[in-house]
């Protein structure tokens, strides 16, 4: 009899427990991460509550699963995006995204203002866990604390200077760039330099600006509640979204686990039009997509002509996400729409070449798919994804502002003739599937583990709870130094001492 109980509150444990997600990030491409994680806990009879700016048109069927939808939010950002046209950032450098930080800020505090945010947060519900999406929204982690849950984070761009701190993850400079950078991890004197100023930049700003700003927010809505600092550093595990398929290998400390490829699916049949197009693609196709996040109808003119008389020249059909009812100088080889269904379209046989954005999803999907692809990064980490693609040999990368009609024309016949390409990412593809359990299901094992123990402090590595100045031996580097001061300069002293002894003695025997 004990032992049936032990087994039916084990079972429990693992089964049918509550569970909080909150995806702030009004972006398709990070909803469907978490929206996907979130599915998949509630298909295995999980009760399931997401807070984020997408409402689930296909909610999943078994278990239970609410949404709490932050209205507005993605509808103003696409507004954002539009008005401070994303394709002209890059002439900015990584100072453009400055500004997107207080607007971050900004919509942390409206998540917490949002009226059924409200409700949940004074409802007196509980949970078995809570999920963040880390995405400079350090804030929210509170919400595990306010629901006396465990706290796990996931990080929908794989291992970056911002997280890493929160779970003491080391992050070498001499061979890890950082992630708005597209530096190789064989970096140059100059390269390293800059990547040493990025990291203490951002570390600067999280410490002088974020997480102020951010502590200003819990003490806000949770007067009663911990500080900041007392909940951003106990997180449980720390989901990653990347694979060493995708991304050159780094350290990780136990808490993070590694789960790219999460949200990619067996492919499911085209519909009737795409099927029969891709079908009778007899020279190939070529697919071009700038993702969810940019839209190919905000290229300006010029750029857009560029693709267009590139495309022009192309015996290969060309699928192209196209989000206006019209292409202007539309060539016949070009087929537009404005949405489509990128996982199915990739796995199909004729699909030659992808030309992407660089995004991270895009990226896990070529790369599954083993299709070859040019990329052309815009934001954010795009460029390292880029560097990536060249880096294992699976395809070609373009500054954006650099684009000519030649210079695509040529980087596109390249990659189309040249069987390297193809055979490295079917190789890559065969590196990416071969897992004794698929990511999916290694990401709801490790939340229902997070569940079963009540949490996984003996995860936590000692690091977070020492000093700055401990972590980087900054100490024992000025105890050293003086020590080694102290002792030259009394071996100088010693010497010139001894030697105008010397002097002396030699001037005496002289006289």
């Amino acid at each position: 009899m004990f032992v049936l109980l032990v087994g039916l509150l084990f079972l429990y444990a693992s089964h049918g427990a509550r569970i909080l997600g909150v995806f702030l990030a009004p972006v398709p491409s990070h909803y469907i991460l978490g929206n996907t994680l979130l599915k998949g806990l509630a298909e295995k009879g999980h009760d399931v509550t997401m807070i984020s700016p997408f409402a689930d048109k296909n909610p999943p069927k078994n278990g239970s699963y609410t949404n709490i939808v932050l209205t507005g939010f993605a509808e103003e950002h696409e507004r954002m995006v539009k008005e401070i046209n994303v394709f002209e950032m890059e002439k900015k450098g990584i100072l453009a995204l400055l500004p997107l930080l207080a607007k971050n800020i900004e919509m942390c505090e409206r998540t917490f203002n949002h009226t059924d945010v409200q409700k949940l947060i004074h409802s007196g519900d509980t949970f078995d866990v809570v999920i963040v999406e880390m995405f400079m929204n350090d804030a929210h982690n509170v919400l595990a604390s306010h629901f006396n849950a465990p706290l796990v984070l996931f990080s929908a761009v794989g291992v970056n200077t911002w997280i890493n701190q929160l779970v003491g993850n080391p992050q070498p400079l001499a061979y890890v760039p950082d992630v708005f950078l597209d530096f190789s991890s064989k970096m140059s004197f100059f390269q390293r330099l800059l990547n040493t100023v990025a990291y203490v930049a951002e570390q600067g700003m999280n410490c002088l600006y974020m997480f102020p700003q951010q502590d200003k927010l819990v003490k806000k809505y949770f007067p009663n509640g911990p500080s900041l600092y007392d909940v951003i550093y106990n997180a449980s595990i720390l989901l990653l979204n990347s694979h060493p398929s995708i991304h050159q290998p780094i350290p990780r400390v136990p808490s993070m686990i590694e789960v790219g490829g999460l949200h990619v699916k067996p492919p499911k049949p085209l519909p009737k039009d795409l099927q029969e197009l891709l079908d009778g693609a007899e020279e190939g196709v070529v697919y071009f997509s700038l993702g969810s996040y940019l839209k190919s109808a905000f290229l300006a003119e010029e750029k857009r002509q560029v693709f267009v008389k590139a495309f022009s020249k192309l015996k290969e059909t060309v699928l192209w996400k196209w989000e206006e009812d019209s292409l202007p100088g539309q060539p016949p080889n070009v087929h537009l729409a404005k949405w489509l269904p990128q996982q199915d379209i990739l796995a199909h046989p004729n699909v030659k070449l992808f030309i992407t954005h660089g995004g991270f999803l895009s990226t896990t999907e070529t790369i599954y798919h083993g299709v070859p692809a040019l990329a052309i990064p815009i934001i954010g980490d795009q460029k390292l994804n880029a560097r990536e693609i060249v880096n294992q040999g699976i395809g070609l990368t373009m500054n954006f502002q650099e684009i000519t009609e030649e210079a695509l024309t040529d980087n596109i016949n390249e990659l189309l003739t040249n069987p390297e390409y193809v055979k490295n990412a079917k190789s890559r593809s065969n590196i990416f599937r071969d897992r004794l359990v698929s990511p999916l299901d290694t990401a709801i094992y490790w939340v229902e583990y997070v569940i079963r123990h009540g949490g996984a402090p003996h995860l936590r590595v000692a690091g977070l709870d020492v000093p700055w100045y401990q972590y980087f031996l900054l100490d024992v580097i000025v105890v050293v130094s003086v020590v080694t001061l102290v002792v030259l300069f009394v071996l100088y002293q010693s010497i010139k001492k001894i030697s105008s002894i010397c002097g002396k003695e030699r001037k005496q025997k002289v006289n």
